[in-house]
């Protein structure tokens, strides 16, 4: 019991993986920009989320109204005017820019709140949880994360298939070209691809901050970690392969947890090597223009 109550918190982790992968899988799969600076923009959705608590004493919910949608205009403007030209440059340019902006925003926020962690009060839904049956339990805030996961890569997957923009987004990712040739402003498509990727990773530094009671500066240097497993155990540019190596990297740490707490992240770094030997491909393997 004590293994399957592991393999469920495992899943349950899994979600937050995901979730933390897939704005990094849709800038990969539209824009074919390596995002280095991905953990640290969740760690700043985070702090304007705690940030909004504090000064306007909003409810955790009310206030990602205001940090994702403002998290996705930063993101396309900072594809419209730096990656965009970056990208003119060579395909090295946008991963120095974006190692560069992994630099300056933990520095950043060092200076103006220091070291300590930033909390995110979510009151009594940190302690809640759920007895499914004797000796498994499953908390109900990692359980509205992996909900909430699966409807964004649903929602998304709808978005990418039915609407024009989200047609669009698909033609960039098969063939830029083509697409330019139509008339339609690429960069445009390629702003707004930006746009719901940091949006998205905003929406998942939140998440992340609820769960472990706030946030330090740094923490993005490991978030940006599990979210490249997550993508890459589950299939590079696949959507649902982000779930899929989210939770194939949460049940790995929660395994070793078992055996001791020093093991998780060792565990989960030699799954990912794994991958890459038996099968780089990913376990799904299908593109998000899919």
């Amino acid at each position: 019991m004590i293994v399957l109550n592991a393999l469920v918190q495992g899943i349950m982790l899994g979600g937050l993986f995901a979730m933390a992968a897939l704005g990094l899988s849709i800038a990969f799969g539209v824009l074919r920009v390596v995002n280095l600076a991905h953990g640290e923009i969740m760690t700043l959705g985070a702090y304007l989320a705690a940030i909004v608590l504090q000064s306007f004493g909003l409810n955790v919910w009310i206030s990602l109204l205001v940090v994702v949608p403002l998290m996705g205009f930063v993101g396309y403007w900072l594809q419209r005017l730096v990656l965009q030209r970056a990208l003119r440059l060579s395909e090295l340019a946008p991963l120095l820019v974006t190692f560069g902006i992994a630099i300056v925003i933990p520095n950043v926020l060092i200076e103006l709140f220091t070291n300590n962690k930033k909390s995110i009060p979510t009151g009594n839904l940190a302690v809640q949880s759920i007895t499914v049956v004797d000796g498994i339990t499953v908390g109900v805030l990692p359980l509205m994360t992996l909900i909430v996961a699966v409807l964004l890569i649903v929602a998304t997957q709808l978005f990418l298939a039915r609407t024009s923009l989200g047609r669009y987004m698909r033609a960039a990712a098969d063939d830029s070209d083509t697409l330019r040739l139509m008339g339609v402003d690429y960069r445009r498509v390629y702003a707004f691809a930006m746009a719901l990727a940091i949006g998205i990773a905003a929406l998942a530094g939140v998440f992340f901050g609820m769960r472990q009671g706030g946030v330090t500066p740094f923490d993005g240097q490991l978030l940006v970690l599990f979210a490249f497993e997550a993508v890459i155990i589950g299939g590079l540019g696949s959507l649902w392969g982000t779930l899929a190596g989210g939770v194939v990297l949460g049940v790995a740490q929660t395994l070793a947890g078992l055996v001791s707490p020093e093991l998780p992240l060792l565990v989960g770094n030699l799954v990912f090597i794994a991958i890459l030997v038996f099968r780089p491909t990913g376990i799904v393997q299908s593109k998000v223009a899919v």
